[in-house]
């Protein structure tokens, strides 16, 4: 990094040390000095077409990788990336937000500077909504300081940080040279783990039915190994939310499926519903999930409750227990062990493959019954928001992790630029996007950089001609989207392989070839009947619709 350490190259240097070996972004003059010192570091410069698609792929490579990191410009590129900031800090995903801003000595010079808003604060403001830790590190005696207090946040808490480097700062000289990066979060407090433990013995030791649900945040502290002990060792029934799919291995015999109220299978519900205690490991509940607080399982304290904000057991909380430790200490606790013979589970149901009518039209069904068959170890299911996302939720992903999908915020766009940072996150997956042609008209253009950097995903493009989410909850002409030639896109970005798919044959035919060339993007559009519905998606319009019909004028 050169000779005496400065804000800038401190900042990147603990970057590199906590594990980001790829930032996202886009250059402008507030943050090119950074951009040379990035170039002079071990970290790697993505380039990408729009600053939300940074964030996006920042995202996807921080759920993989455990942090990712962007680097925008001042208000215009920084606020460009307000949503892809808002869906990681919603789902929990370790982001840095690393951007510029103008120099102190032109701000006294100058009151009105180019790309500022309101005023020279206004940027961080607004970011200070949705991360854990907003810092400005204008002053060379204080910033390592709040660069560590922001690291250790993102860390304990597994959310987006915001770092702003005014200018002329970047290359400002540390005082007193560098010191040790400290971010060494407190412990749980002891005695506080040792009672809550006990206290799960206890619930547990009376349980008749008890059962497991898991979100994401398993998967963001790297505990996914923990909780298959600790499954295994309690023997008891785990279902996960949507976001947290494939927490576990869905082919594992104790896993029953996807737990969510808006589009979860109706015996899956009523199986975690009926459940005399229930372990929640992290998971937000959402209405997603539709667990509320009147939820008997709540209201008779019926459950423990751990995400990284507090743990939760019957009615009360432990906010001294750091969420890691709770699951580590749950496996290592000698807890009971239960018997199979006391329940039924939910039957998962591996539909019987009828041959299918290949020269048929190809339908929702007939793809994801083929594409359920050909996923491997090494393949990564990139969601987006509708069709891609419902019907995917019926997917057996037969190896740990594997599924990527922003279930929670649910934000369209969100897929293509993800398969960018999963790309980089871990090389050896060959992501494979879900995505309508609603979100792809947002973010398709993310391609590009696939293949600027030589990525081959396979985006299995679900062209139904509008957003069947809306539609089906609502009808209406302000749902329908106007039809691009998709399979042409590969022409414009200059690489990969576009083809229309009509049939059922046409379909297991590309996308087998599609497997074969590992050197190459696929892009395969699928022309799908506009009211192709899968059982996910009726599930998810059935119960929004009943909530909609309360808002009629």
């Amino acid at each position: 990094m050169g000779h005496k350490p400065t804000i800038g190259s401190a900042v990147l240097d603990r970057l590199h040390h906590l594990g980001v070996r790829h930032i996202f972004g886009i250059p402008g003059d507030y943050v090119l000095s950074l951009y040379q010192l990035i170039e002079a570091s071990p970290i790697k410069h993505v380039g990408t077409t729009r600053e939300d698609c940074a964030g996006f792929a920042a995202d996807a490579y921080a759920r993989i990788n455990g942090i990712g990191a962007v680097c925008v410009t001042y208000c215009v590129g920084g606020l460009n990336t307000v949503n892809a900031i808002a869906c990681a800090y919603a789902e929990r995903s370790p982001v840095v937000l690393l951007t510029g801003s103008p120099g102190l000595s032109e701000r006294t010079r100058t009151p009105y500077l180019h790309h500022m808003v309101r005023d020279f604060g206004t940027q961080r403001e607004v970011f200070e909504r949705m991360t854990v830790a907003a810092v400005t590190l204008d002053d060379p005696l204080t910033a390592e300081r709040e660069m560590d207090r922001a690291f250790a946040a993102l860390l304990r808490y597994r959310r987006p940080i915001y770092i702003e480097i005014p200018r002329d700062m970047v290359h400002c000289p540390l005082t007193g040279g560098m010191r040790p990066m400290c971010i060494e979060d407190t412990p749980s407090d002891p005695a506080a783990l040792e009672e809550a433990l006990s206290e799960v013995r206890i619930m547990l030791a009376s349980a008749k039915r008890p059962a497991m649900l898991v979100g994401a945040e398993v998967g963001r502290f790297g505990l996914q190994d923990d909780l298959t002990r600790l499954v295994e060792q309690l023997n008891i029934p785990i279902a996960s939310t949507l976001l947290g799919k494939s927490i576990i291995r869905e082919d594992h015999p104790l896993y029953v499926g996807v737990y969510g109220g808006l589009i979860a299978r109706e015996d899956v519900q009523q199986f975690i519903n009926d459940s005399d205690c229930l372990l929640i490991l992290g998971s937000i509940l959402s209405d997603v999930e539709d667990l509320d607080a009147t939820s008997p399982l709540l209201s008779e304290g019926r459950t423990i409750h751990a995400t990284a904000d507090r743990v939760a057991i019957k009615h009360h909380r432990y906010d001294s227990i750091k969420f890691q430790d709770f699951v580590q200490g749950l496996v290592r606790s000698p807890l009971p062990s239960f018997s199979r013979s006391q329940r039924t589970l939910p039957v998962r149901t591996v539909p019987v493959p009828t041959a299918p009518d290949l020269d048929a039209p190809v339908t929702l069904e007939g793809l994801f019954r083929h594409l359920d068959t050909v996923l491997t170890e090494k393949t990564v299911v990139i969601a987006d928001v509708g069709e891609s996302l419902f019907a995917a939720a019926d997917l057996h992903v037969r190896h740990r992790f594997e599924f990527l999908s922003p279930a929670y915020y649910t934000s369209m766009g969100f897929a293509v630029p993800a398969a960018l940072g999963a790309s980089f996150a871990d090389p050896s997956l060959r992501p494979i996007v879900l995505v309508g042609d609603g979100a792809f008209q947002m973010t398709g253009t993310e391609l590009a950089s696939c293949v600027r950097y030589r990525q081959s995903p396979i985006v299995i493009l679900l062209n139904n001609r509008g957003y069947s989410t809306e539609r089906e909850i609502l009808e209406g002409p302000f749902n329908d989207v106007h039809e691009w030639h998709y399979d042409k896109i590969c022409d414009l970005i200059g690489g990969g392989n576009g083809v229309r798919v009509s049939t059922q044959r046409e379909f297991q035919q590309h996308l087998s070839a599609a497997f074969a060339d590992q050197d190459h993007l696929y892009v395969l559009n699928i022309l799908l009947s506009p009211n192709d519905r899968s059982p996910g998606m009726v599930r998810l319009a059935r119960r929004l619709g009943k909530k909609l019909s309360t808002d009629k004028p």
